[in-house]
C-alpha cells in the first residue's frame, strides 16, 4: 500500500540549497497577527476600531430612537426594545435619569420646542410626558388601542400628536393632561406625520400608501393623497418644508413625492431609489433633500429641478439620516453599523465614524452642533465629534 507523499516517513531536518530559494519577502512584525487578537466567524479579526468619545450602555437591549435636547447641548434621550427609555448626559458618564412605567419597546421620543417636555411613545399604545427640569412624570396619554409609531410637539404649544399602529392619530394637551382629538381615516398603521411649522395643519402617512392632511382644530380630514401618481406601497418618512407648503414623503415603493399641501396635489416626483426609501430630511440653507433606502444609496436631491444631485453608495441599507446643521454635511446611518459623513456639495464621505456593531437605528445632532449620537441594534448610544464640519 502506498503512502501519500506527505505522510512519507521523517527525514528529520530539511535543509534549502541556495537555489531552492524563489523569493525573500520582509515580514514587518506589525503585520502579524496577535495571538490574542479577537477573530470573527469567517476566521478574520474583527474591527474594533471606535471613533466614539463617549458610550451610553444604559440599555439592556436593541436601542430604537435618539434625540437631543433643543435647548441643552448635552442632553440626550433614548429609548428602546427594553422597555425602557433614557435622560442621559454627553460627557457625564455618571448621569443618567430611567423613564419608568413603558411596558413594552419604547419606539419613538420628542423634546417640545422649548425643551421643556420630553415624551415617550410605546408599543402598547401609551405616551408619557415627563418634566425634563423636575425629572417627574408629567402625564401619562392613553387612547392609542396599538403601539405608538411617532410623537411629535406643536411648534409653539404643548400639544402632544402621536400616530399609532391600529390606524389613528391623537392629540392631547399635555399641561392639562388632556385629550383634545383623534384623527381617523388611515386604513392601516400610520408610520409617520407631523404639524406643519405653522402649526395651522397635520400630516400624517401610513402604510395604506396614503397621505392624509387635516385641520388640528377640528379633526376635519382636508385631502387623501392616493393612488396614481403618488405611492403605491406604505409610507415609510415625511418632512415639511419650513414655509408649511410642502410635504415630501418616502415610501416602500422606493419612491418620494412631493404634495402641495394646500391644494393635495402632487407636484413633483423624486424617482432614482431601487428599494424602500427609509428617510428623508431637507437641507435647512439650500433647495435640497435628502433620502437614504435600502438600496444602499443616500441620495441629496436638487428640489428645484427634482434631479439627483449627487448619489453616495453605502455597503448596505442607509436607516437614517440627519443634516448637520446649517452646513453642506450631512451624516447617514447604515445596515453595516458605521455613521458616514458625507459632503453634499461634491457627494464624498469625509469621515466614517465606527464603533457599533450592528445596524444603525436612529441619529441625532446636539442643539450646539458639536456632537452627533447615534443608536444601534447593539444596545449602545455611541457620541462623535463632528464640530469640525459645521
Amino acid at each position: 500500500m502506498s503512502t501519500p507523499a506527505n505522510e512519507e516517513e521523517d527525514h528529520g531536518e530539511v535543509f534549502l540549497d541556495e537555489e531552492d530559494i524563489i523569493d525573500e519577502v520582509a515580514v514587518d512584525d506589525e503585520d502579524l497577527p496577535d495571538a490574542d487578537e479577537e477573530l470573527g466567524s469567517d476566521g478574520e479579526a474583527v474591527d474594533e476600531a471606535d471613533d466614539s468619545m463617549h458610550i451610553f450602555t444604559g440599555h439592556t437591549g436593541e436601542v430604537y430612537t435618539v434625540l437631543c435636547s433643543p435647548t441643552d447641548g448635552t442632553l440626550v434621550a433614548t429609548g428602546g426594545g427594553d422597555d425602557k427609555g433614557f435622560l442621559w448626559k454627553i460627557g457625564r458618564g455618571d448621569w443618567a435619569f430611567e423613564l419608568q412605567g413603558h411596558k413594552d419597546s419604547v419606539s419613538s421620543l420628542a423634546f417640545s420646542t422649548d425643551g421643556q417636555l420630553l415624551a415617550s411613545g410605546s408599543l402598547e399604545g401609551l405616551v408619557q410626558v415627563w418634566d425634563i427640569n423636575s425629572g417627574n412624570l408629567k402625564c401619562s396619554l392613553e387612547g392609542p388601542g396599538g403601539g405608538i409609531e411617532w410623537v411629535r410637539w406643536h411648534p409653539r404649544g404643548h400639544l402632544v400628536l402621536a400616530g399609532s399602529e391600529d390606524s389613528s392619530i391623537w392629540m392631547w394637551n399635555a399641561d392639562k393632561s388632556a385629550y383634545l382629538n383623534m384623527f381617523s381615516g388611515h386604513g392601516s398603521s400610520v408610520t409617520c406625520g407631523d404639524f406643519t411649522p405653522d402649526g395651522k395643519t397635520i400630516c400624517t402617512g401610513s402604510d395604506d400608501a396614503t397621505l392624509r392632511i387635516w385641520n388640528p382644530r377640528s379633526g376635519e380630514n382636508i385631502h387623501v393623497v392616493k393612488g396614481h401618481p403618488y405611492h403605491t406601497e406604505g409610507l415609510t418618512c415625511l418632512t415639511i418644508t419650513s414655509d408649511s407648503t410642502l410635504a415630501l414623503t418616502g415610501s416602500k415603493d422606493g419612491s418620494t413625492h412631493i404634495v402641495n399641501i394646500t391644494t393635495g396635489k402632487v407636484v413633483s416626483s423624486l424617482n432614482a431609489h431601487s428599494d424602500s426609501v427609509e428617510c428623508i430630511g431637507l437641507a435647512t440653507s439650500s433647495p435640497w433633500a435628502a433620502t437614504g433606502g435600502m438600496d444602499q444609496k443616500l441620495i441629496v436631491w436638487d428640489l428645484q429641478h427634482s434631479l439627483p444631485r449627487c448619489m453616495c453608495e453605502h455597503e448596505d441599507g442607509v436607516t437614517c439620516l440627519s443634516w448637520l446643521g446649517p452646513s453642506r454635511f450631512l451624516a447617514t446611518g447604515c445596515v453595516d453599523g458605521k455613521v458616514r459623513l458625507w459632503d453634499s456639495l461634491s457627494g464624498d464621505c469625509v469621515r466614517t465614524f465606527r464603533g457599533h456593531s450592528d445596524a444603525i437605528q436612529s441619529l441625532a445632532v446636539s442643539a450646539n452642533g458639536e456632537f452627533l449620537v447615534s443608536v444601534s441594534l447593539d444596545g449602545t448610544a455611541r457620541v462623535f465629534e463632528i464640530s469640525e464640519y459645521q
